[in-house]
């Protein structure tokens, strides 16, 4: 998996107690049922573009991809959302999702 996020890497630092939490609850919620890891990637992906979270539509491309997705799987998550949250909603997730796809997924320096 990529490096993790600055932010995040400073929150896991500050806050380690939570984030140990934060993994076992993670942990426990994807043992709580029959997806595999591939298929709760891919869930987790459209809820992202769903809910418009660039950093977490990055992240979920990427786990997706680790998980065996296949790029034409992935772009299909945002394509099906098309008409649930609509074409803009849609479109801004399959950019992010190209991000991933087309240049590996690097994040942007933040200043």
């Amino acid at each position: 998996m990529k490096e993790l996020p600055g932010r995040y890497r400073d929150f896991r630092r500050q806050f380690p107690a939570i984030s140990a939490a934060y993994d076992d609850l993670g942990r426990m919620i994807g043992e709580a049922g029959p997806l595999n890891e591939k298929q709760a990637q891919l869930i987790k992906l459209g809820m992202a573009v769903a809910s418009g979270q660039e950093g977490a539509v990055h992240s979920h491309a990427r786990r997706a991809l680790e998980a065996g997705a296949k790029p034409e799987e992935i772009r299909q998550v945002a394509l099906l959302g098309m008409t649930t949250v609509g074409f803009p909603r849609m479109m801004a997730g399959m950019s992010w999702i190209d991000d991933v796809l087309k240049g590996g997924g690097k994040r942007k320096a933040r200043g």
